[in-house]
């Protein structure tokens, strides 16, 4: 008998598909310091970070709705399948850029941006692609809970891979690294076995079908409330990340490999909250969790801001990377877990822009400030917002109970 935290991998297509994404997942950390630190060593610009970040991020903002729309409606293993070989393709290239010598910021500023269409796509796709790969819903928080922490797993594992291999190697066999992870997609997709959930004809012309989704969100408080908060803490919260390069030279006077051990310690709290997440037995409670969550994040943001050396840090990047997780992924399963099913694509793209398509914003924003007032006092403003959005939402935490409890009764999620 599976262990309940580990209960979704019963299933062979999720086993499958959670085996080819830790190895895609790695690639990707991996990429993501080495541009960066690839970026800030040609150029030496705080604001050129926020653009990097902004460019590879905003397309999630503008196209996820269209992509949740779709995946509503497509074929969403082919689909997942075509996004996997593009991002493989885009990969490959930035490689091969790198390897030969030729690239210039212009080239890591555009690639990221492609990959950003990518991921824009593929992710409210994502969303609702679990649900096919664990067959139903009684495993789907679970199965939630398993990606974020395979996410951060990568997340922890990549960084410190690439500080390594920039100090010895380059920021090119990053990049390369990262192509060839793709290989392990490519089998595991080939292997998956999906039933496709049924669908009713749809018949609603795409704008309507966009104003219909965008209105159910709206109208319903919980979801409301939630995507609001995650989008402050996405917005002023996780910049902190951008940042780094610069905290680390500037404020700490280290190199690529302490800034890969700083942005893993973010990973390990990542992977802490998840393993927590996944342990739950369903989701009641994780209204109250998100608001300690978000406000240790912020409390922790502050006093990172100030922190005098790595080691004071990492300790304090633990709980920032504790408190964003439990947020956003906590607000993913209760989403996934009210949402009537016809309308999850375009729910989840909601939460996909709310999360990953403000981000960029609050990069943009980050790195231009810091640039103006430095980047200690841009990081404690974004973490005391943060304090501020967590106690917006304790004041409303009864009445998005109050609706929330009717759907839990529903279903039969009962307090255990």
């Amino acid at each position: 008998m599976a262990l309940p935290a580990l209960r979704a991998l019963r299933h062979r297509n999720f086993r499958l598909f959670l085996t080819g994404q830790i190895f895609a997942l790695i690639g990707y950390w991996i990429q993501m310091v080495a541009q960066s630190w690839l970026l800030y060593r040609l150029t030496g610009s705080a604001t050129l970070l926020g653009v990097l970040a902004f460019a590879s991020s905003v397309p999630i903002l503008l196209l996820s709705p269209l992509a949740g729309l779709w995946s509503d409606r497509c074929n969403l293993h082919r689909t997942m399948f075509v996004t996997q070989l593009l991002e493989l393709l885009q990969a490959a290239t930035l490689a091969a850029l790198a390897l030969s010598g030729l690239i210039a910021p212009w080239h890591i500023v555009t690639l990221a941006m492609c990959l950003g269409i990518l991921v824009a796509i593929e992710l409210p796709i994502r969303h609702a692609y679990l649900l096919e790969l664990v067959n139903g819903k009684e495993d789907l928080p679970n199965a939630i809970a398993l990606t974020s922490l395979m996410a951060n797993c990568g997340r922890l594992v990549g960084p410190a891979i690439a500080g390594i291999l920039i100090g010895v190697l380059s920021e090119a066999h990053c990049f390369l690294i990262n192509a060839l992870t793709y290989i392990a997609v490519v089998i595991s997709f080939l292997m998956i076995r999906v039933r496709p959930q049924p669908r009713a004809p749809v018949k609603t012309a795409v704008l309507a079908g966009l104003r219909e989704g965008f209105v159910y969100a709206w109208n319903l408080l919980p979801i409301r409330a939630l995507l609001l908060t995650l989008a402050v803490v996405a917005f002023l919260g996780t910049p902190y990340a951008t940042l780094m390069p610069v905290i680390v030279r500037e404020v700490f006077s280290g190199n690529a490999e302490d800034m890969g051990f700083l942005v893993g310690a973010g990973g390990l709290g990542a992977i802490s909250g998840t393993l927590y997440l996944a342990s739950r037995a369903n989701t009641r409670g994780l209204i109250r969790l998100i608001i300690i969550a978000s406000a240790a994040a912020g409390i922790a943001l502050a006093l990172f801001a100030h922190a005098p050396s790595t080691w004071y840090a990492l300790p304090l990047l633990v709980v920032i990377g504790f408190g964003i997780l439990v947020t956003s992924v906590s607000v993913n399963m209760i989403l996934q877990t009210i949402v009537d099913d016809d309308k999850r694509g375009r729910v989840m793209s909601l939460y996909t822009a709310a999360f990953l398509g403000i981000a960029p914003f609050g990069s943009l924003a980050a790195g231009a400030l810091a640039d103006h007032i430095g980047p200690r006092a841009t990081l404690t403003l974004g973490g005391l917002c943060c304090v501020a959005a967590a106690l917006v939402l304790a004041q409303r935490r009864h009445a998005i109970r109050a609706q929330i409890q009717p759907i839990y009764e529903k279903l039969g999620i009962v307090r255990r």
